[in-house]
């Protein structure tokens, strides 16, 4: 109950820090507003993976790409990746409902790339590069390879899944990243990822400059976080 209420007392600093440092700032109620908006959204993401995926019970028939792809654009993407530059956009005065959506419409996406590439580097990723061992698989994380796996499984592979996934064992663990392995999911993902990126990037070369908007700040973002390996 005390991290709760610690949690409460850090988001209540967010607008005591506002208050401080912007109140004379003609952006300051834009500031206010959607700090609450992107709150709101991340809130929501966080109570659907909560509910979809909870540690202490495994149910593979809860997840979906729907309810993946809900969880990662309003857990992840609006807060990491179209929070900063609407805010930027407001700070300069520059803000508009054109070029809001047009940020929106390219951050978005890429906030989603970004949380698929994180599933896909806590199965595949060199721990001692990352920092860290993966347990999505251990903790039934509703995350991008296990959907998939899901999409493409045989019955018999389903039932390998079902009785793996999600459990505190390193054996099983193992056997459902073998899976993984006789599914080609890390093809699958390469694929996706170039795929993915290639959208992104026709999506950069529409940004309209004369609207407040510059190319080099998405193609900045695109480049961090392309074939990273952590």
């Amino acid at each position: 109950m005390i991290a709760i209420n610690d949690a409460f007392m850090l988001e209540s600093c967010i607008y005591l820090i506002l208050k401080k440092q912007f109140r004379s700032h003609p952006a300051y109620l834009d500031f206010i507003e959607l700090f609450h908006e992107v709150t709101f959204q991340t809130e929501l993401g966080q109570e659907c993976d909560l509910i979809t995926a909870p540690e202490d019970h495994v149910d593979l028939n809860n997840f979906s790409m729907e309810k993946y792809t809900f969880i990662v654009v309003y857990k992840t993407a609006y807060y990491s990746f179209y929070l900063p530059v609407a805010l930027a956009l407001h700070y300069l005065q520059l803000a508009t409902p054109s070029n809001l959506k047009q940020a929106h419409d390219i951050l978005i996406p890429m906030g989603e790339y970004f949380q698929i590439q994180d599933d896909y580097l806590d199965a595949y990723g060199d721990p001692s590069v990352i920092g860290k061992v993966g347990t999505d698989i251990k903790d039934n994380k509703c995350g991008w390879l296990i959907n998939q796996a899901l999409l493409v499984c045989t019955a018999d592979q389903r039932k390998v899944l079902d009785e793996n996934y999600g459990q505190k064992d390193d054996a099983k663990e193992a056997r459902v990243k073998e899976l993984y392995q006789e599914l080609q999911l890390e093809k699958r993902y390469q694929e996706y990822e170039e795929k993915r990126v290639g959208e992104i990037r026709k999506l950069i070369a529409k940004v309209d400059e004369n609207d407040g908007l510059k190319k080099e700040v998405f193609e900045t973002f695109l480049s961090k976080i392309y074939k990273r390996s952590k």
